[in-house]
């Protein structure tokens, strides 16, 4: 089936919100049957969103796809939660089934006035330690030392879904002072194959601060990821890190977008993460 989307089909959601400010906007589109890719392509690159998620209805429960601006990725948490929301208000409350390229998981949403409270189930989570010399470059990329890293995290591969670097700071004015040039991190990142580097800095033991360059989707950052907070959640248990079974994320803040997300941690290693956030409806 031939299906055209049109840009004024697409949702505009932002997904972890910090109460009705802030949180990352993703762009939701429903239809009977997928478009083409490269018609999906196209109107997620024109919309111009970090995240596009397009979904039809599959058995008993949903296809979904996502496309950045530059590219399809394999999971988005944050266009997840905005698909729950989306799908809550058009089908009720409940969890819906979601079939990935290459991973099955759910989301839940319920309707509360404005705002949406959505979870999603991640894919399995895995981890192994980073090889230094991605380390280095990383460093190199963002402005830091190994001097500005939190020995209690080392930097590590993560994975819950999609590919992750994570590099653990060990100060917040470290984490504050990030930057670096899209194309170099385009070229690393899409050259080890990471969809996004995830920087934290742990205020507490279940307390983080997030930043997450986006240069392999052409975004220069996103104010909340879903599918890095699962990755990171996940590895945090690998790493048998004292986090009590929950810990809470705050991302954007660096950008004028505060947003706010929880991430429940079962105890078997490589079992889903569940990251939980609200999501509210943004004006065309």
């Amino acid at each position: 089936m031939d299906v055209t989307a049109n840009l004024d089909e697409v949702l505009r959601i932002a997904a972890f919100d910090d109460g009705g400010q802030g949180g990352n906007p993703a762009g939701v589109w429903i239809g009977d049957a997928l478009p083409p890719e490269a018609e999906m392509a196209r109107l997620a690159h024109v919309i111009g969103f970090s995240e596009t998620a397009f979904a039809a209805p599959a058995g008993e429960g949903w296809r979904v796809r996502y496309f950045s601006p530059e590219s399809e990725v394999p999971f988005c948490g944050h266009a997840t939660i905005a698909l729950g929301a989306a799908l809550a208000r058009r089908f009720g409350d409940g969890r819906y089934a979601l079939a990935l390229n290459a991973a099955a998981i759910t989301v839940e949403g319920r309707v509360d006035g404005e705002r949406v409270a959505a979870s999603l189930q991640s894919p399995p989570t895995r981890s192994q330690p980073a090889p230094a010399p991605l380390v280095d470059a990383a460093l190199a990329l963002f402005g830091y030392t190994h001097a500005d890293l939190d020995p209690r995290i080392p930097p590590a591969l993560v994975h819950g879904g999609a590919d992750h670097l994570v590099l653990a700071l060990n100060s917040r004015a470290a984490l504050a002072r990030m930057s670096y040039e899209l194309d170099a991190g385009r070229r690393l990142m899409n050259g080890h194959g990471l969809v996004t580097v995830v920087l934290a800095w742990a205020e507490n033991a279940q307390l983080f601060h997030t930043r997450n360059p986006f240069a392999s989707g052409g975004v220069l950052e996103d104010p909340a990821t879903g599918a890095g907070t699962a990755a990171f959640a996940g590895y945090l248990r690998d790493l048998g890190w004292p986090h009590g079974g929950r810990i809470e994320v705050v991302q954007g803040e660096d950008m004028g977008m505060r947003s706010r997300l929880a991430a429940e941690i079962g105890p078997e290693p490589g079992s889903s993460i569940r990251v939980s956030g609200s999501a509210r409806m943004m004006s065309s």
